[in-house]
């Protein structure tokens, strides 16, 4: 691992503990299969991650997506290329 990514952890690690101790009130979650009392900063940092996660399935869908179009592409450049290559002779 990096150093830069490192410290770019550590830095969000402290931030997300700044956040958590500076909402520690308590909030209540009802989600689909559990109920319960959090901290406030528990909560946000809970949603923060589940966003990226779902942001980051979404976008590693999306990229998969062009790089099979980017193939497809290839392979039919390749083989007008290798076309017009035997028409011209």
């Amino acid at each position: 691992m990096s150093m830069r990514i490192l410290i770019l952890l550590v830095v969000a690690m402290l931030l997300a503990m700044l956040l958590v101790g500076m909402n520690a009130q308590l909030v209540t979650l009802n989600l689909a299969l559990w109920h319960g009392e959090v901290r406030l900063g528990v909560a946000l940092v809970f949603s923060l991650v589940v966003g990226l996660v779902v942001g980051v399935a979404i976008r590693t869908g999306w990229i998969g997506n062009l790089l099979r179009e980017r193939g497809r592409l290839r392979r039919a450049l390749k083989s007008a290329e290798s076309r017009l290559v035997s028409g011209s002779r």
